[in-house]
């Protein structure tokens, strides 16, 4: 148990939420020498889905120094992910070690994951304060526009509160996203992505790819009937996570009949029921055994169309949600985080205007939340079977910053038309899912006996639907190489965290990603 952290009337910086997002920002902000306070409304720690994470995520970690911290903790590595999307078709596989066998990722418990990183904060100077929650945010009276203090309240003490003024805020407040939805009321739901996710926890399962490099690698696979997908992820506590993502339509049909046939509604057995349509996911659970209660939640897929303003900041959950399927949530959340810190830095140190500062971590998250849309987007289109209209979801201003490289490919011409159509999105949609194609380090060096080494190197340029299929001919493999190849090239531009953020510009800025000097430098 920690120390109860007093909360102070006044601070330079106030983080709403302990959260990934919430403990990153914080922590480098307090890094930078900043004075810096967390409300957390929990007492870490606390349960929390979302236990898959990209190799991504360790340049992030290693800028503030947490990288290690994570690393010798003990959770199980990630060597990869193993995808099937189609029942006839083998699963493909996303190798992360094949290069360099330090670029593994992790499957963690959040609830120790989130505790490690919020402890880390404190560590670094972040005045951490658990168990109390943001209740109200009063703005200043000549200027509505930008937040001076927060009112709080004890959870477990309704006659303890108080009210802490600041300079910035940054808003990690999770779903609850207290910006977003209570002031700015910004939030919109994909409307093609409302799904519900069902989940438990087992013991004694199987692995994948027992005795390769690719053992124990999480598997996740669409459903036989295109009602949606499942995960199965190996935890280092001895359980699996196994979950279900079903499209809200289809779970709330499947509900009304399984009551219809069976009477009461049984979560346990409705849940088993679902897995079945997964005989991949099947084979590897083996003989295991449910040892949790059925856990079900609203898996909505949303987005506020402003991150920023006069003063504040929002950041993972507490302003985009995008489905699990690409396990990218925390990437997301440390890129928010990161923005955040960046742009505050930049508009402290004066780098740059506020209206510039707000401008680049608006587009910072929308293009990276684009991304990783448009992939789940193509495997919703492939799991469904059938055309996703998808313009209504997508911003045409974070598309043109998220694909800038690619719509010049996607629309075969050298200056890409400035509007964007449902066409072009439908196309990026088919693009980008192929980073899921079935492929294996095997098939990449056969292939690569067969084609000139140049077309798989990252630094050639991004090759057009028509080019693929002239150069593969009547040879899958070729073609399923080529294709995930040049998919990774649209997608993979931000999984470097140092290169991306310090070379992508946005907005006619980067960041200066130095400790002690961390902020925006002009492009």
């Amino acid at each position: 148990m920690q120390p109860e952290q007093t909360v102070p009337t006044s601070t330079t910086i106030l983080v709403i939420g302990g959260g990934p997002a919430g403990s990153y920002a914080a922590t480098a902000l307090a890094r930078e020498g900043f004075d810096v306070t967390l409300l957390e409304k929990e007492i870490f720690p606390r349960y929390h889905i979302g236990e898959s994470m990209l190799p991504s995520c360790r340049p992030y970690l290693k800028f503030i120094d947490a990288e290690d911290r994570v690393r010798a903790y003990g959770f199980t590595v990630k060597p990869g992910a193993a995808v099937k999307l189609n029942q006839h078709k083998r699963e493909g596989y996303t190798d992360f070690i094949a290069l360099n066998p330090d670029n593994g990722a992790w499957n963690v418990v959040r609830s120790e994951f989130d505790e490690l990183l919020l402890r880390h904060a404190q560590e670094c100077g972040v005045r951490v304060c658990e168990g109390v929650a943001a209740i109200e945010i009063t703005f200043k009276e000549n200027d509505p526009h930008r937040p001076v203090s927060v009112d709080w309240r004890k959870q477990d003490d309704d006659e303890t509160g108080g009210s802490i003024t600041f300079e910035w805020l940054v808003d990690g407040s999770g779903r609850a996203g207290l910006m977003s939805t209570k002031y700015l009321k910004n939030r919109r739901f994909n409307k093609s992505l409302r799904n519900i996710a069902v989940w438990g926890y087992w013991r004694g399962a199987l692995c994948y790819s027992p005795g390769t490099d690719r053992q124990n690698a999480p598997w996740f696979e669409a459903l036989t009937d295109e009602s949606g997908w499942a995960w199965f992820i190996p935890l280092h506590n001895g359980t699996v996570s196994v979950g279900v993502v079903l499209i809200e339509t289809v779970y709330k049909d499947k509900k009304a009949r399984w009551q219809e046939s069976h009477g009461e509604f049984e979560a346990s057995a409705f849940y088993e029921k679902q897995v079945e349509l997964a005989p991949g996911l099947l084979k590897i659970l083996g003989d295991a055994r449910l040892k949790s209660d059925i856990k079900t939640a609203g898996d909505y897929s949303y987005f506020c169309d402003t991150h920023a303003g006069p003063g504040f900041r929002i950041i993972g959950d507490a302003g985009a949600f995008i489905d699990p399927f690409f396990s990218s949530g925390v990437h997301l959340a440390f890129t928010g985080a990161l923005s955040a810190a960046s742009s505050i830095a930049a508009s402290i140190r004066g780098q740059c205007s506020e209206l510039e500062a707000i401008k680049f971590h608006n587009g910072k998250v929308g293009s990276s939340y684009t991304r990783f849309l448009l992939v789940v987007l193509g495997v919703y289109k492939q799991i469904k079977a059938q055309e996703i209209p998808v313009m209504s979801d997508v911003n045409e201003d974070n598309f043109d910053r998220a694909f800038s490289a690619l719509r010049p490919v996607i629309q075969g011409a050298a200056d890409a038309d400035p509007a964007v159509t449902e066409d072009e999105v439908q196309v990026t949609m088919d693009f980008c899912r192929n980073i899921f194609a079935p492929t294996d380090p095997k098939m990449y060096s056969e292939v690569a006996k067969r084609i000139p080494s140049s077309l798989l190197s990252p630094e050639t340029p991004i090759l057009d639907k028509n080019t693929i299929e002239k150069l593969a001919g009547m040879d899958d493999e070729v073609r399923h190489v080529l294709q995930e190849v040049n998919a990774r090239k649209a997608i993979h531009v931000m999984y470097d965290a140092r290169t991306h953020f310090t070379t992508e510009v946005m907005d006619g800025f980067c960041v200066r990603m130095e400790r002690g000097r961390l902020g925006l430098v002009r492009a």
